[in-house]
């Protein structure tokens, strides 16, 4: 009896861990333009005007400063979030076909430095 309440354990945290690897890992953030997307760790996410859906033109030098929101190996799309290849062959979360940034110069939660950056940034909006 007990081994079985044990397996009925490990597989309630296996399916648990299962399904926080398939949701997005993005929330809602509040700034001084409204809410805003976040990564998990609670930075603005944003787009950029010269990719297309599906496709990240952001690489090199331009990832450096605009690092990809990442997508984990066994990540799933949901709803309005997807997953698109880079040229690297990495995984990027995207909504609504537009793949997701962070921007180097944002230093804390809220913070939304990088909108209109080049006139080529703007927030990422739920």
């Amino acid at each position: 009896m007990k081994f079985v309440k044990f397996l009925s354990v490990v597989a309630a945290a296996a399916f648990a861990a299962t399904a926080a690897f398939a949701a997005p890992p993005v929330k809602t953030v509040e700034s001084e333009k409204g809410k805003v997307l976040a990564g998990e760790n609670g930075m603005t996410l944003y787009t950029f005007k010269k990719d297309v859906k599906g496709v990240s033109n952001c690489n090199g030098d331009c990832a450096k400063n605009w690092p990809p929101l990442m997508a984990a190996g066994d990540a799933k799309a949901d709803g309005a979030y997807s997953i698109v290849e880079r040229k690297d062959g990495m995984k990027q979360w995207a909504k609504d076909g537009m793949p997701l940034y962070f921007w180097v110069k944002d230093k804390k939660m809220g913070d939304i430095t990088g909108d209109g950056v080049g006139g080529n940034w703007d927030l990422a909006k739920p």
